[in-house]
């Protein structure tokens, strides 16, 4: 069941939530609002660092981008725009990376994404990570591939303020990545041209990205450098409710973050998982349940995850980088380089700081 604040427009929401908050402070005990309560102990938890699930999911849920996700509704594997929303891997109850093409139309694809989290002493990395359970086409000279992931890197300065300041974003379209700066960022083009401006725009009474990804192949960008063409979801973020959206025009949807190194969600503790990965990085996919419209144009192990994306031509930033050494990316992407700090003090990545103390 829907929160009842969803009923209210954001900026009443936003004022709700506060008050929420004030509440809490205040009195010691109860909430008007589960997001609300749940966003609290984050903030409270944030004040020690990032290495708690709880200050992990405050900081990402505050620069969450408003995801932008064009759908088609054409072809027969599009499964009326189904085929193009959001989900968990294991959105059919199992970490089988070879049943997930064959299962999205008989499961429910409620909204999830998963999020990290990497700290140096002067910038978070925060990477948010889109998954859908086909990559697929309407097309027989197309290829179709069992899952896809994508995303985007946001970078933040730690500025001394409670979630420091969004500087920076690298997106992740294909085999290419896409690098952008928010109005009035002190970033400018280092060893990578920057592709373009981060929009922003209001949730809950504060600025939040906007991202988009295409139909089909799910490649993202920042938006409007893609953007919803006729039919598509608008997502917002939320640490507590998953949605699906009613429809393939459906304006209005929550997609729950997920801590990708928990135990319980996450990715990373099942990278050796051979039923999940064919190998490092990349997830194990088959050419059943129907993929590719026409003999041979179904590919197999074709997806990654974050430590397996890559681009295919900048230079000295190897396969999987960007999710385990995000400092060194950002040093090669912007200027003035000197700024960042390339030495973590929290990368569970290269088993840097614990994520499940407390």
């Amino acid at each position: 069941m829907r929160s009842p604040l969803r009923r209210l427009p954001p900026v009443l929401r936003f004022a709700a939530v506060t008050m929420a908050l004030t509440w809490l402070s205040a009195c010691g005990e109860g909430v008007l609002d589960e997001e609300a309560e749940v966003f609290a102990q984050g903030r409270q938890a944030l004040l020690n660092g990032v290495g708690s699930s709880a200050a992990r999911a405050a900081l990402t849920k505050r620069w969450a981008p408003i995801h932008y996700q064009d759908v088609d509704v054409t072809g027969s594997h599009s499964l009326s725009g189904k085929s193009d929303f959001l989900t968990r891997v294991d959105f059919d109850g199992d970490w089988s990376g070879t049943n997930n093409w064959d299962n999205t139309g008989s499961r429910a694809l409620t909204a999830h994404a998963y999020q990290s989290v990497v700290e140096t002493s002067t910038h978070w990395y925060l990477l948010y990570t889109f998954f859908h359970p086909r990559d697929w086409s309407d097309s027989i000279f197309d290829t179709e591939h069992e899952n896809d992931g994508e995303g985007v890197l946001l970078i933040v300065k730690r500025d001394g303020s409670e979630y420091g300041a969004l500087v920076g974003a690298v997106t992740v379209a294909h085999k290419d990545f896409f690098s952008y700066v928010p109005s009035g960022s002190p970033l400018a083009s280092g060893s990578e041209s920057i592709d373009g401006t981060l929009s922003m725009a209001s949730f809950e009474g504060l600025p939040h990205p906007i991202t988009a990804q295409e139909a089909k192949g799910h490649g993202l960008k920042a938006w409007p450098y893609f953007d919803i063409n006729g039919d598509g979801v608008k997502y917002y973020p939320s640490l507590t409710l998953a949605e699906q959206p009613s429809s393939a025009t459906d304006s209005d949807v929550r997609y729950k973050l997920l801590d990708i190194y928990s135990p319980t969600d996450g990715l990373w503790t099942r990278r050796d998982l051979t039923t999940l990965f064919s190998s490092d990085g990349t997830f194990r996919g088959d050419t059943g349940g129907g993929c590719g419209l026409t003999a041979g144009n179904c590919g197999t192990n074709s997806a990654n995850a974050p430590w397996g994306w890559d681009d295919q031509n900048d230079g000295p930033i190897l396969r999987g980088e960007i999710a385990k050494d995000p400092a060194k990316l950002a040093a090669y992407y912007f200027s003035p380089s000197s700024q960042f700090s390339t030495t973590y003090t929290f990368n569970p990545f290269q088993n840097i700081g614990n994520p499940d103390q407390p």
